[in-house]
């Protein structure tokens, strides 16, 4: 059943892709190559620069795990190594495994990234229960490949499922960083709770079928299930791409239905502008959201609709990964994406942290069509 409805999704996506191809306002394919090497150059500079950044150190030593730089930087670089024929991970990559280790390893000594007493009452618990699942998505990360859980990466799974809500409202989710600011800290407690999703069920070893852990697993899954249709089209495409990884989050039918949202949002030059899946998001200092196709929003619609199996050959993949190609910035080997919060300069450090973002999921879609 799961390989008809698949099957019958693909083929929907297929004919309303042809429809767009023969219009003539869509653009021809394009045949740009896109450049891993300077693409590991700017993400590997963008993580010196952080992890060197005053207001990303820590106690102990150590530096802020950031959603918009580190994350997504953990996630991509080392989909990049074996095209760039790379015995080891980078020594960017390395000192943040060396980081988040050594947190995981004191979590009960280390302070919290925004304590209460600085930040307000409520930020010490957002701050713990958020990094409890990016250090968990991390080292799970860089274990899965080899198919061995560590003791490390296991420790991080037993902190953030020790953070996890055990009553209320948002039971089976954390406690999560709020800014008010889009995506990563803005009434973004469910895409945490997809990144949840994705630690425990890319965790080796068959992680996430051990009894101790299902109990867990089962309230991540109601929570995600409960809150899901009040969600911004941004985190449902995040929950289809955690429901490849955890068993039972979403039938075949329901990713169909979040991924056709998806990709009729597609734009005419092929990409997807991030503007059109935050809902009624809008601007700090109201100034409009950008409105262009950027690389944030086509790499993870392009990367999630490899994960639920569909070829680059077909027409609305395959135009998404053409725009990827076309679209990466040849002097500095990133991808651009634009604030949500406001208008930022994108040559500033901090207005680069979407394009950190952007360039990491670029990376991602363009790596695993190959």
């Amino acid at each position: 059943m799961k390989v008809i409805i698949l099957a019958t999704f693909i083929l929907s996506v297929c004919i309303s892709s042809a429809m767009l191809a023969s219009d003539n306002s869509s653009p021809a394919l394009t045949t740009a190559t896109w450049s891993g090497k300077s693409a590991a150059a700017y993400l590997d500079s963008r993580m010196v620069w952080w992890m060197g950044w005053k207001v990303a150190a820590r106690d102990h030593g150590t530096f802020c795990v950031s959603c918009h730089t580190v994350l997504p930087y953990a996630m991509a670089r080392p989909s990049l190594r074996a095209s760039l024929a790379e015995q080891a991970p980078s020594l960017p990559e390395r000192q943040l495994i060396e980081n988040v280790t050594k947190r995981v390893r004191m979590w009960k000594e280390v302070e919290p990234a925004y304590p209460d007493e600085t930040r307000g009452f409520g930020k010490t618990a957002e701050s713990l229960g958020t990094e409890s699942v990016l250090n968990a998505v991390i080292l799970v990360g860089y274990d899965s490949p080899a198919g061995r859980l560590s003791p490390d990466a296991r420790l991080a799974l037993d902190n953030m499922w020790g953070k996890q809500l055990a009553t209320g409202e948002a039971q089976g989710a954390w406690s999560w960083l709020e800014f008010h600011n889009s995506p990563w800290e803005g009434n973004s407690q469910y895409y945490g709770a997809t990144l949840a999703a994705i630690a425990a069920g890319s965790a080796p070893d068959g992680y996430q079928y051990e009894a101790e852990v299902r109990e867990h697993t089962k309230a991540l899954c109601d929570y995600l299930t409960r809150k899901r249709d009040s969600q911004v089209l941004l985190d449902r495409v995040m929950l289809v791409w955690a429901s490849t990884r955890l068993q039972g989050l979403l039938s075949p039918a329901e990713q169909e239905s979040i991924m056709k949202e998806a990709v009729s949002k597609q734009q005419a030059d092929g990409g997807f502008s991030l503007s059109l899946f935050v809902g009624g998001w809008k601007r700090h200092d109201g100034t409009p959201l950008e409105t262009q196709s950027d690389g944030f929003a086509t790499g993870i619609v392009a990367f999630t609709l490899e994960q639920v199996g569909m070829k680059r050959d077909q027409p609305q993949l395959k135009r998404a990964l053409a725009w990827l190609a076309a679209n990466q910035d040849k002097s500095e080997g990133r991808w651009l994406a634009y604030s949500l919060n406001k208008q930022r300069d994108l040559s500033t450090d901090v207005g680069k942290f979407m394009s950190d973002a952007a360039t990491a999921f670029a990376v991602l879609a363009l790596q695993n069509a190959n």
